[in-house]
């Protein structure tokens, strides 16, 4: 492995990617605060700020994600489950102009890949046992039951929106924002510090990040983590204002009679995806990334270019499960392996 760069973690044990400093670099240069929201420990790291005023940044940052949280999580009472709720009973409902754009952005990405990020299956990622603080355990829904549902063909195209009403035409359409909020709330978060003056900043929810500016006269780097350690695969520095978002088999799984089952389920056969172990994309915008990880994932090595050209994602590296890590064109002129031997590679045009 190289060496020259350290990484710095607290908390993230599955993280999927972390804020490395170089070895003749200050860390406390850097300010660093932890928040606690969406179910994971969201890290802002501030560069050229004071305490008081990265203070300021860090609580208004830990409110903003709190009203997100009490928006939209999936099983806590939440204006999400009031809006499934109604989804449910065949009812329209009223919703804000900020429920709607978000509503509308999930719909969009989830068309352009053609529904591999799917929004709608909450009934589904229910069945599974993931709406719930602790693991799932236990063996697997019923086949009968998951044919029953993948034969609904359940997507985000039943998803309507009538001025400021949103109803659906399959009562079974039950959102879960899952593959989606986290980016979104990180791009929030860093609209906020930028309203605030913050030019130079990182805001690292679980392993997820988007980082703006620089730190000093460097840019930020970033690595990634290896889907099968906890070390770092990949390091990649950022240009300007880029998320990196990564979609693994390793963040949320459980395992019955020697058999993984991770979170990441394909709505195509109701079963989690097989033939990627990790999926990582590099974007501007947090929520894109975060809902292209996941479709890429879902698509594997034989199909994620083509739903990678239609998201609109140019940055992708994915790792399927003989270890080997296909690349954009453009990924592969970004990132430096950190591990030796480096893995195989194929390099892909979109």
């Amino acid at each position: 492995m190289h060496v020259p760069f350290l990484w710095y973690t607290m908390m993230f044990g599955l993280a999927c990617c972390w804020v490395l400093f170089s070895g003749c670099e200050r860390q406390d240069e850097v300010h660093r605060e932890q928040i606690v929201a969406l179910g994971t420990i969201v890290e802002i790291n501030l560069w050229g700020v004071d305490k008081e005023r990265a203070h300021r940044a860090t609580a208004a940052v830990a409110d903003e994600f709190s009203r997100l949280h009490q928006r939209w999580h999936a099983w806590e009472p939440s204006t999400l489950t009031v809006i499934n709720d109604r989804l449910r009973k065949g009812q329209s409902i009223t919703i804000d102009e900020e429920s709607k754009a978000l509503l509308s952005q999930a719909k969009a990405l989830s068309l352009a890949s053609e529904s591999l990020f799917n929004p709608a299956i909450g009934e589904l990622i229910a069945l599974w046992g993931f709406h719930s603080d602790d693991a799932p355990s236990g063996p697997p829904p019923d086949p009968t039951t998951l044919e029953a549902f993948v034969s609904k063909s359940i997507t985000m195209k039943g998803l309507i929106f009538e001025n400021d009403t949103v109803r659906s035409i399959d009562p079974s359409l039950q959102l879960d924002l899952g593959g989606f909020a986290k980016g979104h709330a990180v791009d929030v978060a860093i609209a906020q510090l930028r309203e605030m003056g913050i030019k130079n900043a990182i805001v690292n929810a679980g392993g997820d990040l988007r980082a703006i500016g620089r730190k000093g006269n460097r840019p930020w780097r970033i690595g990634v983590r290896d889907p099968r350690s906890n070390g770092i695969i990949v390091s990649v520095e950022t240009h300007d204002d880029e998320s990196v978002f990564t979609s693994g088999d390793y963040e949320r799984y459980h395992e019955y009679q020697g058999k993984r089952y991770h979170h990441i389920i394909d709505p195509r056969n109701g079963y989690p995806a097989r033939g990627s172990t990790s999926v990582t994309v590099i974007h501007r915008d947090a929520a894109t990334a975060d809902a292209a990880a996941t479709a890429l994932f879902i698509a594997g090595p034989e199909h994620w270019q083509s739903i990678a050209e239609k998201m609109g994602v140019e940055y992708v590296m994915l790792i399927d499960q003989n270890d080997t890590a296909f690349l954009s064109a453009a990924m592969a002129e970004r990132i430096r392996f950190e591990v030796e031997p480096p893995p195989r590679t194929v390099v892909q045009l979109l």
